[in-house]
């Protein structure tokens, strides 16, 4: 090695040490105001609204948009009929004996009133000139689309607005991520729920298309940054040991809680406006967060702003009821300020470890992503009732994740992401041969069950790879891609009408190719989290095909 090659190693390992002593002063310090403390478990609370945010977001408009499958097209003639009358002599009735939901016929109404007959099967046919009527059997509330007459023709406006929502989701990703990382996590939280109640209350008064469309793009910005960025910053407090129970049981709780709740809020609010309102208003007390929630003190540490991380710590003292040794805070202070050297963001993807990781995470995410978001969207096809089968599969997060905080610490990141995975994929496989029914049902409620433990054990093992610089830009950049996923998962859905399987037969290999990809990825089990970019390239370098990491 050449003298000057020697001075570049003798000057990459200082700046290496600084920064490893930055970490571990940091970590020392986080000990000693203790891993699970009162103030960890105040947290632990305070994440409860954004968990149900993050549910009512993301799920609301399943249930506003919500098509009943009985319409037919009115007929101003025999408004004074019953609706079971109007609809038997209006409706023609297809070659498979259901109604004809978007055309009707030309014919003299007065006649068909006199004789009270339906005109013959031949009887020509015209579009709906005055609307429609819906049977609110299947949805008994009044909902955007039975208000607004948005079907037939006008169908395509609801995966329009749904598309135009994770466009939004992708400029959130980018924006707020940004914020999170240049302004802290405590404005990122702030910004993204504000953004989203606003969207939410606006929807409610749009009259057409393009401002509905609009203002659930407004929506889409706060989802998911409306939950994650107080996921990453509570789990940036507390211990090792308790991150799996605080990360897994905050989205099983709140997240399940909301999911399970938000079918039965619009059965009783019976009307899309009013469930816009209950779901949207209490997202405007996050402006109570910054007296509620403390910034992150790894990240104040890792720009600079050291008296007021010590400050934060000093308040982890006060109501833990611990002491954070003099010498310990004070070689925190001196690391802080003698290592602290902004990292550039561009460092993520120069470093070739941890840019393999970021590709190996991204498609293991979409791939979870799609999966979750395609079995969502086939609850309704089933044949159960809609709002049951919503529930039921919701339910599942609440057990799977349960079982995941025991076994998470135990198993590993990589056993119970590539465990999971594979049982999903053989189960939605498995469906194809199923006749649809209540067993196809429960085959994929029971995927849903294994796919919610390796989707969940993903969002933490994300967080543990990525440095504190990085970690909410890092995740956003993720959730980014998973938006992407999801908004290609209606065109796996639509290929049913290629082949009634397909949509299954997909989801089930995309599963096991995520499966694999999961055993490419570093085990973070019992590790620290990195602080910087050097940090998350030693663990990402001790990985193993299989097993566990040797601890440092």
């Amino acid at each position: 090695m050449s003298l000057k090659q020697q001075k570049e190693h003798n000057l990459s390992e200082e700046l290496n040490s600084n920064q490893h002593n930055d970490a571990d002063a940091l970590e020392s310090v986080l000990s000693h105001v203790g891993s699970m403390g009162l103030y960890q478990k105040l947290l632990f609370v305070a994440m409860m609204p954004f968990g149900i945010f993050y549910a009512f977001v993301y799920c609301v408009q399943m249930f506003i948009v919500a098509t009943p499958q009985n319409h037919w097209c009115r007929v101003p003639a025999l408004a004074n009929l019953s609706m079971e009358w109007r609809k038997n002599l209006s409706a023609p009735v297809t070659s498979s004996g259901e109604i004809e939901r978007c055309m009707t016929f030309v014919t003299n109404w007065t006649y068909v009133l006199e004789t009270m007959t339906p005109p013959p099967e031949e009887t020509p046919m015209i579009p709906c000139q005055h609307g429609w009527e819906f049977d609110r059997v299947d949805i008994p509330y009044e909902t955007i689309v039975s208000d607004r007459g948005w079907v037939c023709g006008s169908a395509s406006y609801i995966p329009i607005a749904q598309s135009f929502f994770f466009a939004g989701s992708l400029i959130g990703a980018i924006i707020l991520g940004y914020i999170a990382d240049q302004f802290g996590r405590v404005p990122a939280l702030i910004g993204a729920n504000l953004i989203g109640g606003i969207g939410g209350v606006a929807t409610i008064f749009t009259s057409g298309v393009w401002d509905f469309i609009f203002c659930r793009f407004l929506a889409g910005i706060a989802y998911d940054n409306c939950f994650m960025m107080v996921y990453i910053l509570v789990l940036e407090y507390v211990g090792t040991q308790y991150r799996t129970l605080v990360g897994a049981t905050s989205i099983a709780l709140y997240f399940g809680a909301g999911s399970m709740a938000l079918p039965w809020i619009a059965l009783w609010a019976n009307d899309w406006r009013l469930l816009m309102w209950i779901t949207s208003l209490p997202m405007f007390i996050v402006i109570l967060a910054p007296w509620l929630l403390p910034e992150s003190a790894r990240w104040l540490a890792s720009t600079g702003r050291i008296n007021q991380a010590v400050k934060v710590l000093r308040r982890f003292e006060t109501i833990n009821g611990t002491k954070i040794p003099d010498n310990i805070m004070g070689e925190f202070i001196v690391s802080s300020n003698t290592g602290n050297k902004k990292e550039s963001y561009m460092a993520l993807f120069k470093s070739a470890p941890l840019r393999k990781s970021m590709v190996l995470m991204v498609l293991y995410y979409m791939g979870g992503t799609a999966i979750f978001d395609g079995l969502v969207r086939l609850s309704d096809s089933f044949g159960l009732d809609f709002f049951v089968t919503f529930t039921l599969t919701s339910a599942t997060e609440i057990p799977s994740i349960a079982f995941l905080v025991v076994v998470l610490d135990r198993w590993g990141r990589r056993n119970l992401g590539f465990g999971p995975m594979t049982l999903t994929g053989v189960l939605i496989l498995i469906a194809l041969f199923v006749p649809k029914g209540i067993t196809q049902a429960a085959l994929a409620i029971t995927a849903r069950f294994f796919l919610n433990m390796s989707y969940c054990a993903s969002i933490q093992w994300a967080t543990e790879i990525l440095p504190t610089p990085f970690r909410a830009s890092g995740s956003s950049i993720l959730h980014m891609t998973g938006y992407v996923a999801t908004a290609m998962s209606p065109f796996i859905i639509y290929s049913e009408h290629i082949w009634s399987k397909l949509p299954l037969l997909f989801m089930g290999i995309i599963s096991l190719i995520s499966a694999g990809i999961s055993l490419l990825l570093p085990e973070t089990q019992g590790k620290q989290m990195p602080q910087t970019v050097t940090d998350s390239e030693n663990i990402i370098r001790q990985q193993r095909l299989c097993g566990k990491p040797e601890n440092d």
